[in-house]
């Protein structure tokens, strides 16, 4: 996530963050606001019979 902590590294480190979203299938880093999708799903009672599962909000990175 770009987040402002992450970003103040990422400026100064260029070829990282190329590095980082080039293994993202997506090419780009995700934003804080992307996670409000599964924070809503999970806070719902859509989610009510949901447990021990894992929601990756990554862009795709995990298949990689």
């Amino acid at each position: 996530m770009l987040t402002a902590l992450t970003k103040k590294i990422l400026d100064e480190k260029p070829d990282l963050k190329k590095t980082w979203e080039s293994l993202t299938p997506m090419g780009r880093m995700g934003l804080p606001e992307e996670l409000k999708g599964a924070a809503v799903f999970l806070a719902s009672d859509a989610s009510s019979y949901v447990t021990g599962s894992e929601i990756r909000v990554d862009g795709g990175y995990c298949c990689t």
